[in-house]
């Protein structure tokens, strides 16, 4: 597949026009977006910024405090849902989409399906979470198919383990976490989570859910118990081809390396013979089992939050030096455009908070390493590309850095953007302004141009180490090249304005089949108006120019 970008996006805050935000505040108070807030104006200008795929998060049905059960929804006790809106990942029906995001509740798989079409004919395709780790405490299917049992259905909760459990039980003790539950009740407990085996969970574990049962034994000694297959992997087999046939484009699996990676390896296949060019990205994090999850689970792509996302934070925050990259990417041995590029999530601090960079003007340089540096997709969370700060106290979610996934709320930065339906930059402040010009154009330019998409990569690094007009602890340069078309990327991480030079190695030359000392036009991508001087690409002729500090450029040489 060539290179992608993806949109990562929460609905309940898009669409939020409502200005109230109240901590700890309801639906009717705060307000909440909706499928249908994603109209093709919308749509397109997403498109416009540089995007290919857009990830839906939260659209399977999960805990809530909100009360639906005039819906015929089950109500949720508030003791095991965290926040008013509840966790995305707190799943309640795997076959029912959340009914916040809906204007008619009674219509809200059709609406679902209307905004799968609408984002597929502004030309841009669908990609949602599947959460196959755990599910909310009172999970309970009301929308399954007929005939399809629910999980837990058939348990024996008398068994701690049996491959024909799909939770995992505590005979004889009753739920009974480090908290007050109130009237909650559940006997006999289930295994929290995050592979908590106790009915005593703490206030920091994940309390709200209930771990699924894929045929390990965790607490004898983590014994495999697959033949015959358990019956949650048939289920869960059945639960992808139910969203495959909704005509997505991809999943996103939550925590996919806390399921076995068997089971991965049994169900991608399967799905793949009916929707072959359907996607799978994990969340894995940890670097030991990438190549397991990719070559044995057949992933399409991982997570690169403990490579290089770690990476470029670090360097962002002046804690380690920028030629540290060349290791990061190495370190990957050959897998490096398998990986999943991103800066922000909705599980990381924003860029602009105080915890991270104080502003997003900072991130300009990582996020051009992100997007630029191998084949690799690359992701952006909506409001990153206007500097969302992510500093609001909106409930159960503090002052963290994160904007809430568990509250409702009404996102600053997106509703200057989307400014009530029409979607244009008339509310965005000159910085916010300046932040989104940048995606605006790196996203593109990483669609668009086939050194970039396509091409080979050569890391400049080790080659200016003893050129002193490169300062390796603050600038970072690498070369791309597809066919005749060669691009060359030089960053600047500091807080200073940089005169630089870079060097070019045989070594370069050789590996891209490169002619040493042909003539070059060179231009600025990101500023095409820049007049950079003809350029004599050599290993005699060093390459001068000039960045603004937390700056990059791209140039394009083209052959004369």
């Amino acid at each position: 597949m060539s290179k992608f970008t993806i949109y990562q996006v929460f609905p309940r805050h898009f669409g939020n026009y409502n200005s109230n935000r109240i901590p700890h505040g309801s639906i009717e108070q705060n307000g909440c977006g909706k499928f249908n807030s994603f109209t093709t104006k919308a749509l397109n200008e997403i498109k416009k910024l540089g995007i290919s795929h857009i990830w839906y998060t939260g659209i399977i049905e999960h805990a809530t405090q909100t009360d639906y059960s005039a819906f015929g929804i089950n109500k949720d006790h508030a003791s095991v849902v965290k926040g008013k809106a509840g966790s995305p990942y707190a799943i309640k029906d795997y076959y029912d989409v959340d009914p916040d995001l809906a204007e008619d509740v009674n219509l809200r798989m059709t609406e679902f399906e209307d905004l799968v079409k609408r984002t597929h004919k502004a030309d841009m395709k669908v990609i949602i979470d599947f959460v196959p780790n755990h599910v909310s405490r009172q999970y309970s299917s009301d929308a399954k198919p007929a005939g399809v049992k629910d999980l837990g259905e058939n348990d024996h909760p008398e068994w701690h383990f049996s491959p024909l459990n799909n939770f995992y039980y505590i005979p004889n003790q009753k739920f009974n976490p480090g908290f007050d539950i109130h009237d909650y009740f559940e006997y006999p407990a289930k295994a929290t989570g995050n592979d908590m085996f106790t009915a005593n969970p703490t206030i920091n574990d994940w309390y709200e859910t209930v771990k699924l049962n894929y045929g390990v034994n965790y607490v004898e000694g983590m014994q495999k118990q697959f033949d015959p297959i358990p019956d949650t992997w048939h289920k869960m087999l059945d639960i992808l081809l139910f969203w495959a046939s909704k005509n997505i484009d991809g999943f996103r699996c939550d925590m996919a390396e806390m399921v076995p990676v068997e089971f991965w390896a049994w169900v991608i296949p399967q799905i793949k013979i009916s929707y072959p060019d359907i996607i799978f990205i994990a969340e894995v994090y940890n670097p030991n089992e990438y190549k397991n999850y990719i070559y044995n689970g057949k992933f399409d792509y991982l997570y690169d939050k403990v490579g290089l996302y770690d990476k470029l934070r670090d360097i962002t925050s002046r804690n380690t030096p920028a030629r540290e990259l060349t290791q990061t990417w190495q370190s990957l041995g050959g897998i490096e455009d398998s990986m999943l590029n991103f800066l922000e999530n909705h599980d990381e601090q924003r860029i602009a908070s105080g915890f991270f960079a104080g502003d997003g003007i900072y991130a300009q340089p990582a996020m051009i390493v992100a997007a630029t540096l191998t084949k690799a997709p690359v992701m952006i969370y909506s409001g990153q590309e206007l500097g969302e700060l992510g500093m609001d106290f909106e409930g159960f979610s503090g002052v963290d850095g994160r904007t809430s996934i568990f509250d409702y709320w009404g996102v600053k930065s997106l509703q200057a953007w989307t400014n009530e339906g029409k979607f244009n930059t008339s509310k965005l402040n000159k910085e916010q302004k300046e932040i989104r010009d940048f995606y605006k154009r790196l996203l593109n330019i990483t669609l668009t141009e086939k050194a970039l998409s396509q091409g080979l990569m050569f890391d400049l690094v080790f080659a200016n180490l003893e050129n002193s007009k490169f300062n390796t602890h603050e600038q970072f340069a690498f070369l791309r090249k597809y066919k005749d078309e060669l691009i060359l990327i030089v960053l600047n991480f500091h807080d200073t304005h940089l005169e630089t030079e870079v060097c070019f190695p045989n070594e370069a030359f050789k590996y891209l089949n490169l002619k040493d000392g042909g003539k070059y036009q060179c231009v600025n991508l990101l500023n095409p108006s820049e007049v950079v001087p003809e350029f004599n690409l050599s290993t005699k002729v060093n390459f001068k120019t000039q960045i603004d500090a937390w700056k990059g450029k791209i140039f394009k040489l083209n052959k004369i």
